[in-house]
């Protein structure tokens, strides 16, 4: 029995989650396990209503999940950042999810920018440290709204939180059992403090990992090579702000948000998964949001959760739509609605 947080949040993520929770649904039947849903309206529309983004109580209740289902948070009638930094960083930082965990993978039917380039050339995986570096908010003003005003931003790195980001990297690379290359993505040259730890617990660890081909190159060569070279990368391990950057990229090459999932993952403790796209407010109502990154979501869930093959049949399923079904990941040009191609895969994984 799995106790499985649902928060589906702004925008179209409702829609999105919707569909997300009926492969779930396939998924019980299929592998026969029971789940209990526990269903959360935090974002935009209930701060609005309450001035509410997520009290403590929530994030009480939260400790005790297996894990969390997330649709989008962003609200355009709210300030850019307080849902951001009052839902998804609050909750990834009170639960110590410190792994962001992003695989980037082309699957078959689906366009991507690359020329030349394939579902072959593009499948890697995107470690990311996920609470610390610039975004633990470390930093402020000085003399804020005057010519002669300072801002500071710091990046904060732990020796414990970079240890245990890398060897968590350095496990799951073996667990892939792709090619055994772990690369860590940095900026020695000029970054010469936090990477140099980087850089020290990096080759440290891989000491103890000799099947693994452990390397390194910085971000802005490797923002070259996700473009020119794909195929070269296995699994990244990388920080914080370094991570949000290159795995939108990674984004872009796999054929767009619309199929982009990550987890934000504790491994000792309640994990967060959600697509990678945002609220699409626009869209909202309108049935014709791409579901598919949700649910690619909940398959990575399951994954984490112990559930691997039912998680490999989803990614099947998906796999089915994108190339023999759907015209386009692009919202109203897939050929058939949001919850159409739900359908579509929850039948798929119960066949």
């Amino acid at each position: 029995m799995y106790k499985i947080g649902v928060m589906p949040g702004d925008g179209t993520g409702p829609e999105v989650t919707r569909e997300a929770l009926k492969v779930l649904e396939a998924a019980s039947e299929v592998a026969n396990f029971k789940y209990e849903l526990v269903h959360y309206d935090f974002g935009g529309d209930r701060y609005l209503a309450t001035g509410e983004i997520l009290p403590d109580s929530a994030v009480e209740e939260f400790h005790k999940l297996d894990a969390i289902l997330l649709g989008a948070i962003g609200h355009p009638d709210v300030k850019p950042g307080i849902l951001e930094k009052g839902i998804l960083l609050r909750t990834r930082f009170e639960l110590d999810q410190y792994i962001n965990l992003r695989p980037v993978k082309l699957y078959p039917g689906v366009y991507t920018p690359i020329k030349d380039k394939g579902p072959e050339d593009i499948d890697f995986v995107v470690v990311r440290e996920n609470t610390e570096g610039l975004y633990t908010g470390a930093g402020g003003f000085l003399k804020k709204g005057t010519p002669d005003e300072v801002a500071v931003q710091e990046s904060i790195n732990t020796r414990k939180g970079v240890e245990r980001c890398i060897r968590y990297a350095f496990d799951y690379t073996r667990e892939r059992n792709e090619d055994k290359k772990l690369t860590l993505c940095g900026k020695t040259n000029v970054l010469t403090y936090a990477f140099d730890l980087w850089e020290r617990a990096f080759y440290d660890i891989a000491e103890e990992y000799s099947d693994i081909t452990a390397d390194y190159a910085h971000v802005d060569a490797i923002s070259m090579w996700f473009v020119k070279n794909p195929e070269w990368f296995d699994v990244i391990v990388t920080d914080n702000m370094f991570g949000d950057i290159i795995t939108d990229l990674g984004a872009m090459i796999q054929g767009g948000m619309g199929i982009a999932a990550g987890g934000n993952i504790n491994p000792e403790g309640v994990s967060m998964f959600e697509p990678i796209g945002g609220s699409a407010p626009k869209y909202t109502g309108m049935n014709i949001i791409n579901p598919l990154a949700a649910i690619s979501a909940a398959q990575l869930m399951l994954e984490h959760l112990g559930q691997k093959e039912v998680a490999k049949k989803i990614e099947a399923a998906v796999i089915k739509v994108t190339s023999e079904k759907i015209k386009s990941l692009a919202a109203g040009q897939m050929g058939y609605s949001t919850s159409e191609v739900g359908n579509m895969v929850a039948e798929f994984v119960r066949k």
